[in-house]
């Protein structure tokens, strides 16, 4: 006796749930994957009766954090050591002679971090320098 059925069907991998399980699950990774922010520094920049708002164009913009730390036109760097920031304001530099370097240190930085600044920038030889400063509210009469 015989049991065993004459027509064997082949067995099939049906592939529409798992590609439907795939497509879910690359939605929810586009979803919940947070996007690459730039890191910059929070300064707090000291009041000034003269400070005026103008951007400069084509300058080295060197930042100082409250706890030293330096960027250079938007990018930190690694560390605060002189040599470090010497040669991230070259590259900023770039082609340029003689830019224009402003300085925005923090209210709460070390005058240490600040001298540490335009020493780099006058090894570079780079004499037009500028700090940042809030404009103070006019006090009226």
């Amino acid at each position: 006796m015989n049991f065993r059925p004459q027509n064997r069907d082949e067995p099939e991998l049906n592939l529409i749930p798992m590609i439907d399980v795939l497509i879910v699950l690359m939605i929810f990774l586009v979803l919940t994957t947070t996007f690459s922010r730039e890191t910059g520094l929070e300064l707090q920049l000291p009041k000034s009766q003269s400070a005026v708002s103008e951007e400069s164009p084509k300058g080295v913009d060197i930042a100082i954090g409250a706890e030293g730390q330096f960027s250079v036109n938007g990018k930190s760097l690694p560390d605060n050591r002189l040599e470090t920031l010497r040669e991230a304001i070259k590259a900023a530099a770039g082609e340029q002679r003689d830019p224009m370097v402003i300085v925005s240190a923090d209210r709460a930085t070390r005058h240490q971090h600040v001298v540490t600044a335009l020493d780099a920038a006058s090894q570079l030889g780079f004499g037009h320098i500028s700090f940042a400063a809030e404009a103070a509210a006019e006090s009226k009469p």
